[in-house]
């Protein structure tokens, strides 16, 4: 009898991990189980894509830099004390101001060509 009772048990586990297992195969393959796992894996793919960019233009202002340095084109540096020049103004800062072969009517603001 405990030979049966044994084997009894033994199938009956054996069933309900069977079981299991079928159904969590069954709900990987669902339609949004998919959609996700899909998904998942497009924001992975993403998130390395960006990395290898990352290192990529890490890599290309490494070699810039090397290469300045080979060819003596990078810029000393200043020293504590000294100041640099301030950058050229915008053009919109000094004011509008119209070519010498154009003239400007203000009575009817059109521009005439200057013969």
């Amino acid at each position: 009898m405990f030979r049966r009772a044994f084997w009894f048990t033994t199938g009956v586990a054996a069933g309900v991990w069977a079981t299991t297992k079928v159904n969590r195969t069954l709900n990987k393959l669902t339609p949004e189980s998919l959609a996700l796992q899909a998904a998942d894996r497009a924001v992975i793919a993403g998130r390395r894509v960006k990395l290898f960019a990352l290192d990529v233009a890490d890599g290309m202002a490494h070699r810039e830099a090397a290469l300045k340095d080979a060819l003596g084109l990078s810029a000393p540096e200043p020293e504590p004390g000294h100041r640099a020049l301030p950058g050229q103004r915008p053009q919109a800062a000094l004011g509008r101001q119209y070519p010498k072969h154009h003239t400007y009517n203000s009575t009817n603001s059109t521009r005439k060509e200057d013969h």
